[in-house]
């Protein structure tokens, strides 16, 4: 397989799996790279790991984030990467990757930014590790939100069905109840920050408020100053009749290309009453393709 293949399915992939495989990259190089230069793989992420010390993260404000791309050992990646699989499939079937990657991105920096403040008001966790690594909190930022946007969706374990909010209350809970005896405090704090920015997210955006617009905006802002401008020859324009007519005419056929907002809401609302699997295979392919517009 050459590069080029490579590059194309990676650019072709869903956000889940960019995600997963960013991570799994720098999981590699930071452990490889330990072993051929005989090091520690945390020397390669020093500057990335979220310090808990305000002063450090003043300097090294991308930490924030970079520490939500890092790793300690196998199995803490795969469960999170497992993870991340498993629930983003859900969101992705009703919301936009945009709108995927602000639950992500923005659980990171909540979960973040919680440790951080605990750890700085709370002594007891000085004896827990003096900084953060991980996925952990965006993930769980993907898990509560969709377990709180459509509570009542039954997914399949073993032999038995268990409710979305079910999974959401147990894996709260368990963090929760560890914390006290926990060598890992600070990260299971983390978890809740992500936790409850994910809750927060889907009870706002059952009302109509969608409170992660504004990052939307400024990942696209970023975004564009990365694409290549595309240079346009000159040309003139002539003002007819003709013109307002084509002009008119696009607009109306671009008008009915456009996804009936209430029957979207409709579809939403019947999956917050009953889950997703209550819908009927046409309003699943309906909603498909209006995510995907």
């Amino acid at each position: 397989m050459n590069t080029n293949n490579l590059s194309y399915q990676f650019k072709s992939a869903t956000i889940i799996i960019k995600l997963i495989v960013i991570n799994i990259a720098l999981f590699l190089i930071a452990t490889i790279g330990g072993w051929i230069f005989k090091i520690a793989p945390g020397a390669f992420m020093d500057w990335f790991v979220l310090p808990v010390d305000p002063s450090s993260l003043i300097l090294k404000p991308w930490s924030i984030l970079t520490y939500s791309f890092l790793h300690f050992g196998f199995w803490h990646i795969f469960w999170n990467m497992l993870v991340l699989y498993w629930f983003g499939q859900y969101v992705l079937n009703l919301f936009t990757e945009k709108r995927f990657l602000t639950i992500y991105l923005l659980g990171a920096i909540c979960g973040g930014l919680l440790f951080v403040l605990a750890y700085n008001l709370f002594p007891v966790l000085n004896n827990t590790l003096a900084y953060l690594i991980g996925a952990s909190a965006a993930v769980r930022a993907i898990m509560i939100f969709i377990a709180a946007y459509t509570p009542n969706t039954e997914v399949r374990i073993f032999f038995f069905n268990v409710k979305l909010w079910q999974i959401g209350v147990f894996v709260v809970l368990s963090d929760l109840i560890q914390i006290p005896s926990s060598g890992n405090a600070g990260g299971l704090i983390a978890h809740l920050g992500g936790a409850l920015f994910g809750y927060v997210y889907a009870l706002q955006l059952k009302k109509g408020n969608d409170i992660g617009e504004w990052f939307e905006k400024i990942m696209e802002g970023i975004a564009n100053l990365f694409k290549p401008k595309k240079k346009s020859p000159l040309r003139t324009v002539h003002k007819s009749k003709t013109y307002k007519t084509t002009t008119k005419k696009t607009s109306t056929s671009r008008s009915n290309k456009t996804p009936n907002q209430k029957q979207i809401d409709a579809i939403l609302d019947k999956i917050s009453k009953s889950g997703y699997d209550s819908l009927t295979k046409e309003e699943k392919d309906f909603l498909f393709k209006a995510g995907k517009e």
